[in-house]
């Protein structure tokens, strides 16, 4: 590990680092700093909590020099809302001693505020990929000043369905660019992205993909059904000395609205984090989750990447994902700065065949434990739990049966008999006709 006052950065960067107590590089920012320095397209890899975005912000800002052009010079591409707002974050406290407009645009907010911020000027924009491509169509942001391109979580863009507006700006920018890419895993889909659109990129890849942090403790318990995880849940949250910041994943809105219903009235602090809430609404969850005045957070997975959220002691996976990269993201927000973190799943029957996925990608088992006597196992079930109900109908519905053979005689009223077009009919009448004629002469 090196101090970042070995890497002779400016001045500016070096007091800014020194103001917000940083001292020493971590592995991915020591190895990223002199590729991205050089000019080479980089494609970093490394797990969340590894000071992915210093490493691609601090050599960028080293090399940026004031100017007063207003097109954007640094187009940061991010998946989420939330994380252009960190990223944003991040870049004010590395520039606060230096002159460097920077803005970030997202969804779900006033589209006139951001023309206005970036017709003003900017050196470095933040964006997500719809509202970046929405700003592009108004006329007001052009990308012919672009030098550098930076894509932060590729992949969590192609699983939210940003792959149409990616290939858009990606066609739009300037050939003569450095591309720069970070994220925790890479899948085929981004991969083929990356050979059409980066020029022999070098990877710094610090750890294989999909190996968890290794101060992270891993077990589950196996569950029957939703109540029986609420009531563990309640459990949890009666013991908040050790479960003092404990971040939730469901899988989906749907489930986070049923537990928000289920605990409304359990006397429980908790916040909740899903698409139906406002960006206001989700600011505010976060700022009290990371505050400490709320211990549970749930979330879908639009937290999972990028948000950075200190001191979570406990990660617990409600609902087990169904993509092993997205557990690894998940667990990844815990045991951070090297720290010790914890992370548990439960697992029901139908999840089974997702903690073997899990644990072929980790190369690792996860210990399974037995449920505390404290927890009651519940009998109820939800709608979606209740077995199928079988239609009694189909018992009588008639078999179809299906010839086995590659050809198959047709019974009589089934066959087709060619009968001629219009002028063939209108011959056989006059010929039926001449023939009744003659007959009757």
């Amino acid at each position: 590990m090196i101090s970042f006052k070995e890497l002779k950065l400016s001045k500016a960067l070096n007091r800014a680092l020194e103001e917000i107590g940083f001292q020493n590089a971590t592995p991915i920012q020591e190895k990223s700093f002199p590729v991205i320095m050089s000019g080479q397209d980089v494609i970093g890899i490394a797990q969340t909590g590894t000071g992915k975005t210093f490493a691609y912000l601090i050599p960028v800002l080293n090399q940026l020099t004031y100017s007063e052009q207003k097109q954007p010079r640094i187009l940061i591409i991010v998946p989420t809302r939330e994380l252009v707002v960190q990223v944003v974050d991040e870049i004010k406290k590395l520039t606060q001693f230096m002159s460097i407009r920077v803005g970030g645009v997202y969804g779900a907010s006033n589209i006139n505020t951001q023309k206005q911020m970036v017709h003003d000027g900017l050196d470095i924009l933040v964006g997500t990929p719809g509202r970046l491509n929405d700003l592009t169509l108004t006329g007001i942001l052009k990308y012919n000043s672009i030098k550098k391109l930076i894509i932060d979580e590729a992949e969590e863009m192609l699983n939210l369905g940003f792959r149409g507006q990616l290939l858009k700006i990606l066609a739009t920018l300037p050939e003569k660019r450095q591309n720069i890419l970070f994220s925790a895993t890479l899948n085929d889909e981004v991969e083929t992205i990356l050979d059409q659109y980066f020029l022999n990129p070098q990877y710094i890849e610090l750890i294989s993909r999909g190996t968890p942090l290794a101060q992270i403790k891993q077990y589950a318990f196996k569950i029957p059904n939703f109540y029986t995880k609420i009531n563990f849940i309640t459990h949890i949250a009666n013991q908040k000395e050790e479960y003092a910041k404990v971040l939730i994943f469901v899988k989906n809105k749907n489930v986070a609205l049923s537990i928000e219903k289920e605990l409304e009235n359990s006397g429980l602090q908790f916040g909740v984090i899903h698409s139906n809430k406002s960006q206001n609404q989700r600011f505010k969850a976060i700022q009290d989750f990371e505050q400490g005045s709320v211990p549970l957070l749930f979330a879908t997975d639009v937290v999972a990447r990028g948000v950075d959220i200190s001191n979570i002691s406990h990660v617990i996976n409600f609902d087990l994902p169904k993509d092993p990269g997205a557990y690894i993201h998940r667990i990844g927000r815990t045991g951070r700065a090297d720290k010790n973190g914890e992370a548990i799943s439960f697992v029901t029957l139908k999840d089974e065949t997702n903690l073997k996925s899990i644990e072929s990608l980790m190369n690792k088992k996860i210990e399974i434990l037995a449920i505390p006597d404290e927890v009651e196992l519940s009998e109820e079930l939800t709608k979606e739990e209740l077995p199928a109900k079988r239609d009694k109908n189909l018992a009588k519905a008639k078999k179809i049966e299906t010839p086995s053979g590659a050809f198959h005689e047709k019974k009589a009223k089934n066959k087709k008999v060619q009968m001629g077009g219009k002028r063939y009919q209108e011959n056989k009448r006059r010929a039926l006709a001449k023939s009744k004629k003659s007959r009757g002469r």
